[in-house]
């Protein structure tokens, strides 16, 4: 049996970051838990000063298959690259031929462009297409 997982982010404003990556996967924002009508209902009960309602935030896959991803608010700001990014298959794969994965994958920059991402650069390399880009904290993603 695999061990279940999550993917955990550093960042400053965990609801936006939220927002973006629900967009860039396909995952949706996680619902309160059972007995709460909104996070915000939770977090009252629970006591969390309304200053700390943005510390923390996660989305997660709405088939229930792929790992959540959890965002923490800390203190200090992003100052160097990443050593681990997500690369995001929205080309295909390598069945697909080069020209339809290189429109999807443009296609899908300018929608994540939309939601707050930068483009880095695009690449080309064996039959390759991808885009680099960073979401709005700076995180690099790569769009396959």
């Amino acid at each position: 049996m695999a061990t279940e997982f999550q993917v955990t982010f550093d960042c400053a404003d965990p609801a936006r970051l939220a927002e973006f990556w629900s967009t860039a996967l396909g995952y949706k924002m996680q619902d309160p838990p059972a007995g709460f009508a909104s996070w915000d209902e939770f977090l009252t009960a629970r006591g969390v000063p309304r200053e700390l309602w943005n510390s923390r935030n996660a989305v997660v896959d709405p088939d229930g298959v792929g790992p959540r991803i959890f965002f923490q608010q800390v203190p200090e700001p992003k100052v160097v690259k990443n050593r681990v990014h997500l690369d995001v298959n929205v080309g295909g794969g390598p069945a697909v031929p080069l020209e339809e994965r290189r429109s999807r994958v443009d296609a899908a920059a300018e929608r994540l462009v939309g939601a707050g991402a930068s483009v880095l650069r695009t690449e080309q390399e064996h039959g390759e297409y991808w885009v680099v880009l960073q979401d709005p904290e700076g995180n690099e993603l790569c769009l396959q």
